[in-house]
């Protein structure tokens, strides 16, 4: 049973042009192809790199995180409140006025504790300024050596190189894809997983099926942006203002660029017309370039976000990320007071009062 669903997985048909056969592509006189079984190592390889990225977030962006005066923000919890607790987890964030009335019947609190108590318990399971900055350090690293490598391998254009890029880059995909649970939620959660796992796919295939120089282009491109924007992340958490939204502005450039001009009209024209000079279409071109379509659908919706912050930013509007789920802050004053807070009084960058850097206010 399972041998069958094997053979009928890799019939060559699927995958491969009429004119070629996995025979074709085995290694002989000095020629070495790609194979689907190099990919097996990835799966190993993403557990290292949640290794790796727990110590890095602990010894590396953490001391960072102090160096820049990125601190923890106090928050009042939310007190113990079975009957809240309960309506929190199984019915909703955000009782309406009808719930809420309920509530304050069933619990015995005023309809503007209840209100207040959500609040507070809406903010705790929202995540920290340290552990946003921790998570934009890692992926600028990442990111940022990655667009490296992947101009060196384009240049290098030799199998042993391309081959540990395709590894290294599946890998980390595959550890985002394992974390994604555990990392910050923002409002585009579902598209981040239909972009990962589309990103997979596309590595995945392209390896395979030997579109090698197709897959490196696109990896490299997409790294050409990514480290500009979390690094303008980490300036922002940091409370550096200015600097997060000049990189922005740059990232911005540098996004529209590679993935709505590029992209499209470069590479995505080449995985789609070029191969029909050289052979009939076949399941995996359609597949291939149906998920290539996905991706840049994506792109499209990103690109609106990016255009969407940066016109705040042209009209004077603090930029901020788009995704983000912004905190609250208590309607009391007396309990900002009590919280040692004053953050009342203090402008608000994604919800976390803006901290003092020691910096001018050009930096």
């Amino acid at each position: 049973m399972l041998q069958t669903l094997y053979d009928h997985f890799w019939w060559e048909r699927l995958w491969l042009p009429v004119n070629l056969t996995w025979a074709d592509l085995e290694d002989r006189d000095g020629r070495v192809y790609a194979k689907a079984s190099d990919l097996y190592i990835t799966l190993p390889l993403a557990l290292l790199f949640l290794i790796i990225r727990y110590f890095f977030e602990l010894y590396v962006a953490t001391p960072l995180a102090a160096l820049l005066n990125v601190k923890e923000k106090t928050r009042l919890r939310a007190p113990l409140n079975p009957t809240l607790e309960h309506f929190y987890l199984t019915s909703g964030k955000q009782p309406k006025q009808a719930e809420v009335e309920l509530l304050s019947r069933q619990s015995g609190l005023s309809g503007r504790q209840v209100e207040r108590w959500f609040r507070r318990r809406r903010n705790q399971d929202r995540p920290s300024l340290l552990k946003k900055f921790r998570e934009a350090s890692w992926r600028f690293t990442f990111y940022l050596i990655a667009f490296i490598a992947g101009m060196a391998v384009i240049v290098d254009s030799v199998i042993p190189s391309q081959y540990w890029y395709y590894m290294i880059e599946l890998s980390f995909y595959w550890s985002l894809l394992f974390s994604i649970a555990s990392d910050v939620k923002r409002k585009d959660f579902k598209e981040q997983i239909i972009h990962h796992v589309a990103t997979i796919i596309l590595i995945s295939f392209s390896w395979f099926a030997n579109y090698v120089r197709a897959g490196t282009l696109i990896m490299a491109l997409h790294d050409s942006s990514d480290y500009l924007l979390e690094s303008a992340k980490m300036f922002n958490y940091a409370g550096w203002k200015n600097t997060c939204n000049n990189i922005f502005i740059v990232f911005a450039i540098v996004f529209i660029i590679t993935r709505l001009v590029i992209l499209p009209f470069w590479i995505l024209h080449c995985t789609l017309v070029y191969p029909l000079e050289l052979y009939p279409a076949f399941f995996g071109y359609y597949f291939f370039n149906f998920m290539m379509g996905v991706l840049q659908l994506l792109h499209i919706f990103w690109a609106y976000l990016i255009l969407r912050m940066a016109h705040k930013f042209i009209t004077g509007k603090l930029v901020e990320d788009e995704r983000s789920d912004r905190e609250e802050t208590e309607s009391s004053e007396g309990e900002e007071a009590a919280a040692g807070g004053g953050a009342k009084s203090r402008p608000l960058a994604n919800g976390h009062p803006i901290l003092n850097n020691n910096h001018r206010k050009n930096d």
